[in-house]
């Protein structure tokens, strides 16, 4: 399994992101929607939708959340307005800590994008970073619990060491 790329994203002001890296897996998967969702729900976290990025800044505080490119590329702006902009492809798989804004910047007409939480994480909320939430959202942000594996790797995943080693 390949060690994933990672990302330290800081508080902006108004995105929140996280003191856990944003994790970034390059070609770990097959360009196919069905065996991405296999495989997540292997590994505990079930896949929730199919469909694409959203085309503006917004971040979950309640819940972590991996994305499984399944075919075409996007390019993806992380951790707000400032933050980097990443292009992924059909078989890479980003990982999404609690609290990381994430805004679609261009896409390929084929685009499709397989997504979920981990086990047992309650429905997303979605913010986009409005000023008065933030002291809530960064406390929501801190009690999302580690999740039980990654969602390339399972238990023998870099997630958990990785995340680990940044709390």
């Amino acid at each position: 399994m390949p060690e994933p790329e990672t990302f330290h994203l800081s508080d902006d002001g108004a995105i929140p992101n996280s003191s856990l890296p944003l994790l970034v897996y390059r070609g770990a998967v097959p360009a196919d929607p069905s065996a991405i969702e296999r495989l997540f729900a292997a590994h505990a976290w079930p896949p929730a939708w199919r469909n694409g990025v959203y085309p503006f800044h917004h971040f979950h505080a309640n819940a972590h959340e991996v994305l499984g490119i399944a075919a075409g590329a996007v390019e993806v702006q992380f951790g707000g307005p400032t933050g980097p902009v990443l292009r992924v492809q059909a078989g890479d798989v980003v990982v999404l800590p609690a609290g990381v804004g994430h805004c679609r910047r261009s896409q390929t007409d084929d685009l499709l994008v397989v997504g979920g939480y981990p086990a047992g994480a309650p429905d997303p909320d979605l913010h986009r970073g409005a000023p008065e939430e933030h002291p809530t959202v960064v406390r929501a942000i801190a009690a999302v619990p580690m999740p039980a594996a990654d969602p390339v790797g399972g238990e023998h995943g870099a997630l958990r060491r990785l995340w680990a080693e940044a709390r």
